[in-house]
């Protein structure tokens, strides 16, 4: 797409959408394709481009310091006085400049002196220093020297140095200080923790921590049929968000019924997100209802390999019509084009499903590997522990572009059949997937899709009502005084097992720690299992999740029995 085109794009609603795939690739755009890879037999095997790749270190071999800020949360309201910036000054051996040795002994040595000022008044908004190799520094300022609450962001810069004055740094950021909104609902992503937060009239209009767990919701078979009894069951079973696969147009009644009950959804744009004019009209038509948290624009773009502008200019027109929101996309390759397709986005949902597939050759009669076929899921193993693989992936993309990490949120696999997945995930591998995600950073769970089996729909339901609840939600939403999740030692002592996955999160002010544990194999570990240490950790509070008795010993958390597939969030307490 030429920018001509572009530009004729924004102004008029109405994109033109040329052929994606040889622009981006290089390669015939006839021949059938997934993640850029040809997956049908007959077709030549090619590596399809396109991969995030880690970059050379940088040849000084010396700690390059890398400085990025951000708002702490992606918006406030006029009817907050302060706000917080985020400053990470980390060593990177990727991106950054070198910091110079020094001699000094002041109380300057070894930090990094900046000043965060308003590009526009160039007023300073924060003076201060930090130690160098620290991220997650906080700083409160007055957000009224910004300037009048509006609905466009903010600029502002950053200048920093060390105590000598060379060299020297500089990054830019936007922050956004909205009029307050008491219509409707308002959704901000934590940007350090990286958890939504969402106030309506259900939570007295302030933010409360907000954890989506529930359902891409299919139209046929379920909301077209117009009933509130069918919402009513599914929220009874404990999910407390949606996906509906359907606008404002075709079941205003279903919608405005989950307004009403607080079923908050995150709303559907997928079908026309390329066209600016249906985005405007859906957009106009949601932004205001107390039950919307987010909107979902490209689905899988990746994999389709749409033009890469489309989702950032999707992104950008939903923001101009309501900033009060953050947009969502789906991704589905496992390395491609990663940068350009997650530019469009708020929030990175990944749907790795990889239950029941065969990993290594499709139902297209072409094997799979990093460069052809299609079997289901994009460089999967066929485990589940392929769920925690790409969220880290994704997480190390992230790192090695030199981006701020975005919020994840997970979708489980939730049904079987077409010809990829031979069968439903079981009860206790639908929730490993799940706890491994959490262990891995994501902030929200969407499964694909609904309506699904009885015994599946049960078994999301039993997690979610644990871990969108105090106190499981509060630990992984994330919030001031908890870290995490940090991933912790999870061994057996004497022998090669891998296969024990484990993460704590820390409240520091509370005294407590979440500990999520997953055996991810499918036989009984007949041993003892340690996990940790858990630093300070004083003896088990509760087990709020799974029926493994875990007990502390020396720091650790043990058990001499793990079940196959079992899983745990273990509530425990910190010494003072």
């Amino acid at each position: 797409m030429v920018w001509s085109q572009l530009w004729t794009a924004v102004v008029t609603g109405v994109l033109f959408v040329p052929p994606a795939i040889s622009q981006q690739t290089g390669n015939n755009p006839d021949w059938p394709r997934w993640c850029g890879k040809v997956y049908e037999a007959g077709y030549p095997n090619f590596d399809p481009g396109g991969q995030t790749l880690q970059p050379p270190p940088h040849p000084c071999g010396c700690p390059l310091l890398h400085v990025q800020f951000q708002p702490r949360y992606s918006l406030y309201l006029s009817t907050e006085p302060y706000g917080e910036f985020v400053v990470n000054a980390g060593f990177s051996p990727y991106h950054g400049t070198p910091w110079p040795p020094t001699n000094s002994t002041t109380q300057w040595a070894n930090r990094f002196i900046f000043s965060i000022n308003s590009v526009e008044t160039d007023a300073p908004l924060v003076q201060a220093t930090v130690p160098v190799n620290t991220t997650g520094n906080l700083f409160q300022f007055n957000l009224s020297r910004l300037g009048p609450p509006r609905l466009d962001p903010y600029p502002v810069v950053l200048y920093g140095a060390p105590e000598s004055g060379q060299p020297s740094w500089t990054a830019t950021a936007n922050i956004s200080y909205l009029p307050d909104k008491t219509n409707g609902s308002v959704t901000r992503i934590d940007n350090l923790k990286g958890g939504l937060w969402v106030k309506n009239a259900a939570s007295n209009n302030t933010f409360a921590p907000y954890l989506p767990y529930g359902f891409y919701a299919s139209h046929d078979n379920f909301l077209r049929e117009n009933d509130t009894k069918l919402i009513d069951y599914y929220q009874g079973l404990g999910l407390t968000g949606m996906v509906p696969l359907a606008s404002w147009g075709e079941i205003p009644e279903m919608l405005g019924y989950m307004d009403r009950i607080d079923l908050k959804y995150m709303y559907n744009l997928r079908y026309g997100y390329k066209n600016l004019s249906y985005v405007e009209e859906n957009v106009l038509q949601a932004r205001d209802k107390p039950g919307i948290f987010a909107y979902w624009t490209a689905d899988e773009p990746d994999g389709w390999q749409d033009p890469f502008p489309l989702p950032p200019l999707a992104h950008s027109h939903i923001r101009t019509l309501d900033p009060y929101h953050p947009v969502a996309i789906t991704l589905n390759c496992q390395n491609y084009y990663f940068a350009e397709y997650s530019l469009g986005a708020d929030i990175l949902m990944s749907d790795v499903y990889p239950i029941g597939i065969n990993s290594t050759f499709s139902k297209w009669g072409t094997e799979c590997n990093a460069t052809h076929g299609d079997c289901g899921c994009d460089n999967c193993r066929g485990i589940v522990q392929d769920v925690s693989d790409r969220l880290d992936t994704l997480s190390r993309y992230e790192t090695w572009l030199g981006l701020w990490p975005k919020t994840k949120f997970h979708n489980p696999q939730s049904f079987h059949g077409q010809d990829y997945w031979l069968r439903d995930p079981t009860v206790e591998e639908e929730h490993v997937m799940n706890v491994l995600a959490f262990n891995h950073g994501a902030k929200g769970i969407i499964s694909w899709l609904w309506p699904t089996s009885k015994i599946l729909a049960e078994a999301h339901g039993m997690l979610a009502r644990v871990v969108t609840k105090s106190p499981t939600r509060e630990f992984l939403v994330g919030g001031d005084g908890v870290d995490g999740p940090v991933g912790v030692g999870a061994k057996v002592p004497g022998t090669g097992v891998e296969v024990v996955d484990a993460a704590v999160w820390v409240d520091r002010k509370q005294k407590k720690a979440l500990v999520g544990v997953v055996n991810g194999g499918y036989a009984d570990i007949e041993r003892r299992v340690e996990v940790g240490p858990v630093v300070n950790v004083t003896g088990v509070d509760r087990t709020l999740w799974g029926e493994v008795e875990w007990r502390v010993e020396g720091g650790l958390l043990v058990v001499d029995r793990l079940p196959a597939l079992a899983t745990s969030f273990v509530l425990v307490n910190l010494r003072g």
